[in-house]
């Protein structure tokens, strides 16, 4: 009998294109490898969709917001469906950036220092005597995010208090909460892992390199101002370095199936551990798709996920294997 494979994509986030992009593409590969597919909307159709196609298998491809925090993960948890991805408890964490560099600090794993502040502290207090504050305690330079979401909106260097107040505004504007990060000068490296029949495993780390140094949303997916390596252009110590760090990372914050660990790996070779991606991109352009492809290939891969999760997450144990 032929898998059923949902595909949800799309939804009202900030990143709904790039999500709407994603899923198409997995769906092309999964239908060109005899699975039957079907694309939803996040939006008042899904529930009937999924109870009038009853899928086997659910593949969440909402990337940002709720399509991360463990939201769309509870409401498909209720349906009783299966699904490719990490757990709702789990999201939440991973998704969220403080926690999860909290969690990977505590580990022992390197992680550049950090203050959250919420909007309510703005409100309360003054926007002027909060970042008083942040800016006599804060070297510069530093980056501005939003705790939550991807694909580097809301997200800026700051390399003076002047330009401190307009950063903290931009990201405000994709959510409540906004991390005061310090910046690791280095080159950027993902390295995704794929956790199938035989454990954790992490696919080749790709570089991303851009002429003025930001990787931000435009150099992603609107222009050709990236280039990428794969393998990053790294001495294989500090690659082995790079996978190892990978797959603590995605242990630790409980993930499951797959995952998109990014890094800063610094002049010394020192892995700065910088998020965790619950639902990594899988354009064109997006650096999950090119691991896969170094080391196999993406679809084989897609296919393969689908098929575990399908077969309920079989993992041999140490007397059967």
């Amino acid at each position: 009998m032929t898998t059923k494979v949902l595909i949800i994509s799309g939804g009202l986030t900030h990143e709904r294109d790039v999500s709407v992009r994603s899923g198409r593409r997995v769906a092309n590969v999964l239908a060109h490898a005899g699975f039957d597919v079907h694309v939803s909307d996040l939006d008042d159709q899904l529930v009937h969709v999924i109870d009038s196609f009853r899928p086997d298998v659910i593949w969440p491809l909402v990337h940002g917001s709720i399509g991360e925090d463990g939201s769309l993960q509870t409401l498909l948890e209720s349906s009783g469906i299966p699904f490719v991805g990490t757990s709702s408890i789990q999201a939440m964490l991973a998704s969220n950036k403080p926690s999860a560099k909290a969690l990977l600090a505590s580990s022992g794993m390197s992680t550049p220092g950090w203050v959250t502040l919420p909007q309510a502290l703005f409100r309360q207090l003054g926007a002027g005597n909060v970042l008083d504050v942040v800016e006599r305690a804060v070297e510069f330079p530093v980056v501005i995010k939003p705790t939550d979401g991807g694909s580097a909106l809301g997200i800026s260097t700051v390399n003076s208090s002047s330009a401190l107040r307009s950063a903290m505004v931009d990201a405000f504007a994709y959510g409540e909460k906004v991390m005061v990060e310090q910046l690791i000068e280095g080159r950027e490296v993902a390295v995704s892992v794929v956790d199938l029949d035989d454990g954790p495993v992490a696919l080749p780390p790709v570089e991303i390199s851009t002429d003025d140094g930001r990787y931000d949303y435009d150099a992603r997916y609107t222009t050709d101002e990236a280039e990428y390596f794969v393998p990053a252009r790294l001495d294989e110590a500090v690659l082995d370095e790079l996978r190892s760090s990978a797959i603590q990372a995605h242990v630790i914050l409980g993930m499951r199936d797959l995952s998109r660990i990014d890094f800063v790996v610094d002049a010394g070779g020192v892995c700065w551990f910088i998020d965790a991606n619950v639902s990594p991109g899988m354009t064109d352009t997006s650096l999950f798709p090119q691991a896969a492809d170094a080391d196999d290939s993406f679809a084989t891969c897609c296919a393969r996920i689908v098929e575990f999760v399908a077969g309920g997450r079989q993992v041999p144990t140490e007397d059967e294997s």
